[in-house]
């Protein structure tokens, strides 16, 4: 940690912060939310409210992020955030149930909105407050550090709720936000805003150019759509992880508990394993195949404890694939469309997700919990089989010295 800028260390400790107060927050926004209206109905509403309008601003927002002040956008995010998790202790404190309702789904729409634009410009910043060579170290820290708060936060949540009634933990989190925004205004400013004359003939001129332009790099291109497909199989697996360990296993609530933290803590140890491996595409390779893998394994077993050791194993080889393809996006991306190219290859990763949801709750295709384990499995191994066997023929294999 010590070889990395302060700049990125202000960057990690406000993903840490921000993170955990998120994932606190989301956690008590569906508990309350069923609290108060009983309603699975509710539920889907809540994440439609947030995917729609997330989905449909980062479509077409690329072309605004090339001409903003990365460092102080970040900032302002994380104020809109902290200021959006008062809202529903506002709708409480006012005491009635619509405006605590009202308030949960204006906070789930901002927080839709922000999310991507957020996750576009810090990824985009890397390269700028990182050295080249530490950029795969870089990705897979920030990377290994949001799923750990994935992981520790429903802990954290729970026993916060043992000593605070449900609506203050919006508080709680308002505050993480207030602090992740105290750690990035420590990145000095590095980005200058570009001055454009914003019209609709601009702005569409922008947005095609952008577009065009990730087109124009097939290996970036690829590489998105290799992560798209780990983004379809984690929608999947949301939809099969209950009934795999309750249904098909016979397990308990405490084990499903057990096998939905294997793959983060997974994934903090294939963060230190990467470390220590070569950074090749063959190891990137070889990470996308274990990964896909630990999904088909899912198929043959028949106990919790097995099904706990391949979500392990997934966690440990996903992200040698994940932190390596991010820094290769970083590198060899035109410098001056990082931002924009980061939006548009976080559509691209995003949109397969709730397509995923949809193809593991259908049942039209009469696919068992396995079977379509198995099928979103090999979704992600065969390609990665393919471009292992291409990644022998390059000249140059590492990734750290391959220039485009």
């Amino acid at each position: 940690m010590n070889k990395f800028s302060k700049s990125f260390k202000a960057l990690w400790i406000g993903e840490i912060v921000s993170e955990f107060g998120g994932a606190a927050g989301g956690i008590i926004n569906g508990l309350l939310l069923y609290e108060l209206t009983g309603s699975r109905e509710w539920m889907g509403v809540l994440w439609l409210v947030y995917f729609i309008p997330s989905l449909i601003l980062q479509g077409i927002s690329a072309p605004f992020l090339n001409h903003v002040v990365k460092e102080k956008m970040l900032q302002n995010i994380q104020l809109i955030r902290a200021g959006a998790y008062i809202l529903p202790l506002v709708g409480y404190l006012i005491g009635t149930d619509v405006g605590t309702i009202l308030g949960l789904v204006v906070l789930q729409c901002l927080l839709g909105l922000m999310q991507p634009i957020y996750a576009s410009l810090s990824f985009s910043l890397l390269p700028e407050i990182c050295k080249e060579k530490e950029l795969v170290e870089a990705n897979a820290l920030l990377d290994g550090t949001i799923r750990l708060m994935s992981f520790i936060a429903p802990g954290a949540t729970s026993l916060l709720l043992l000593v605070s009634p449900i609506h203050f933990i919006y508080g709680f989190s308002s505050v993480m936000f207030l602090v992740s925004f105290l750690a990035l205004s420590r990145i000095p400013q590095s980005s200058k805003k570009k001055v454009a004359t914003w019209t609709k003939k601009f702005w569409w001129a922008e947005m095609k150019e952008g577009y065009r332009t990730f087109f124009k790099y097939p290996n970036l291109f690829r590489l998105t759509i290799l992560s798209s497909t780990v983004q379809f199989a984690v929608g999947a697996t949301m939809v099969l992880s209950i009934p795999f360990i309750l249904g098909d296993l016979n397990g308990h609530s405490w084990e499903y508990a057990i096998f939905s933290g294997s793959f983060p803590v997974g994934y903090a140890v294939g963060m230190v394993l990467l470390t220590k491996l070569p950074k090749t595409y063959q190891t990137m390779y070889l990470g996308l195949i274990g990964g896909g893998l630990s999904f088909v394994l899912l198929f043959f077993v028949n106990s919790v404890p097995i099904a706990w050791v391949c979500e392990l194993f997934g966690g440990m080889v996903f992200p040698l694939f994940n932190a390596q393809s991010a820094a290769i996006f970083q590198r060899e991306a035109p410098r001056d469309r990082l931002t924009q190219l980061s939006a548009v290859r976080l559509l691209f990763i995003r949109v397969t997700m709730p397509f995923g949801i949809l193809f593991a709750s259908s049942t039209f295709l009469d696919l068992s919990t396995r079977q379509i384990y198995a099928i979103v499995g090999m979704l992600i191994v065969l390609p990665g089989l393919f471009h292992l066997i291409a990644s022998f023929s390059q000249p140059n294999k590492n990734l750290l010295t391959n220039k485009k």
